[in-house]
């Protein structure tokens, strides 16, 4: 037995586990900063995309991603996954990075669902989950981290800021632009209601999952379990951001609002661990507070101007977390990266090579998700209607009274006897 092979193995799935687990942040986080009426549909939305997507990425996902290029744009079609790969050349065995990369393509797919939630058809849902995971994340993965143009040209991308994060947050930002407003959202002026979730302690369940899963999330992108001191700088660099971008996101809006703001800082986390991932295996402890405490102004204000500029409903901040600190955290590797870094070499070259690919998957993504969410519009309808959104989801969608029926008022019924 070669234990070398072992050892790398073991610690890909235990990362894979780890980020499978993001799942149930992920459900949690939806659930909580959403209203009750609606969270057995957040939940079963996020249980469908993870099993939808783990057999459309089987399918065809993979090969498009990690196939043989063709011209650098995408990988060569394997129906099923039935290729060797051996151009990988991995040092592991195919299908543990396979179903590594499986809860990757996942976590893609299910950042969409926070930002459109409350007001989209369920069956909707199910289609655009399954072409995001079909064809619209494996090639941006693939120009990345398959062999494609980008990689080609030196785009630093450890775990997945842009390749899986910004995808999620721009596919969110134009799914929730077309979708339109919940009902209540804005008024005639244009000024902005807090329909606030029902359950903060759902959401904070939740960003504790998260935030333990990146543990897996970052770490297990090495591939190697035997790397050790690669790894340590991993788990150290990752928590710092995080715990800098809370700190920094509690700050900010103490000193806005004179209150530091529960739910703002429980995403700055979050957008502190999106930000990290670009870089996380270039950047020292010290430049990880950095990108933390910038990851914590990202989402405070991106989440403002998502909200009151742009007028898009974005329930959970899905679209500051994921794509405006993904955005940035890879810009960021153009700046503090030990291997090039402009403030490290003194030379542009990789900072203009980040902002390119950062650019380009913006393009890519959110006139793919346009063409998507228009077509899904069209032909079978993207919205629920005002009956279903005003009285949930749950109900109209999927049968259920209540997610929480010890908590519902409920008719007696009086027997008399005879």
């Amino acid at each position: 037995m070669d234990y070398g092979v072992a050892i790398d193995t073991i610690w890909v799935l235990l990362a894979t586990a780890l980020v499978f687990f993001m799942q149930a942040g992920f459900a949690m986080v939806e659930t909580g900063f959403t209203r009750a009426k609606n969270a057995g549909n957040i939940i079963m939305k996020n249980l469908m995309d993870f099993s939808v997507g783990s057999i459309i990425y089987f399918v065809f996902g993979f090969s498009i991603m990690f196939g043989e290029s063709i011209g650098g744009l995408f990988g060569r079609v394997h129906l099923m996954s039935d290729a060797l790969y051996e151009h990988l050349g991995l040092t592991i065995p195919l299908y543990a990075f396979m179903i590594f990369q499986t809860v990757f393509a996942a976590t893609a797919a299910t950042i969409v669902s926070g930002a459109m939630a409350e007001r989209t058809k369920f069956v909707s849902y199910l289609v655009f989950s399954f072409v995001i995971t079909l064809v619209i994340y494996p090639v941006v993965g693939h120009w990345v981290w398959g062999g494609g143009w980008l990689s080609e040209l030196g785009f630093h991308d450890f775990a997945g800021s842009t390749v899986v994060h910004s995808v999620g947050g721009w596919t969110a930002l134009i799914g929730a632009y077309i979708l339109g407003p919940r009902i209540g959202k804005y008024n005639k002026d244009g000024s902005s209601n807090n329909l606030g979730g029902h359950s903060l302690t759902l959401g904070a369940l939740g960003v504790f999952i998260l935030w333990f899963g990146w543990f897996g999330f970052n770490p297990g992108s090495s591939l190697s379990g035997q790397d050790v001191e690669s790894i340590a700088l991993i788990f150290m660099t990752t928590n710092l951001a995080a715990a800098a971008a809370a700190i920094s996101t509690m700050f900010i809006t103490w000193s806005k609002d004179g209150k530091p703001d529960v739910s703002m800082t429980l995403n700055g986390a979050l957008g502190g661990l999106v930000a990290i991932t670009a870089g996380t295996d270039v950047f020292t402890p010290i430049v990880a507070i950095a990108v933390g405490l910038i990851a914590g102004i990202v989402i405070v204000y991106g989440t403002q101007f998502v909200d009151h500029v742009l007028h898009v409903d974005d329930p959970v901040g899905a679209v500051a977390v994921h794509g405006l600190c993904g955005a940035t955290g890879t810009l960021l590797v153009g700046v503090f990266s030990v291997d090039g870094g402009l403030l490290v070499t003194g030379n542009a070259s990789l900072l203009l090579v980040q902002a390119l690919g950062v650019l380009t998957v913006l393009i890519w993504t959110l006139s793919t998700s346009f063409i998507l969410f228009k077509t899904i519009d069209i032909l079978i309808g993207l919205r629920v209607s005002k009956e279903e959104e005003i009285t949930g989801l749950d109900l109209l969608e999927h049968g259920l009274e209540s997610s929480y029926s010890d908590f519902q008022y409920k008719k007696e019924i009086i027997v008399e006897e005879a």
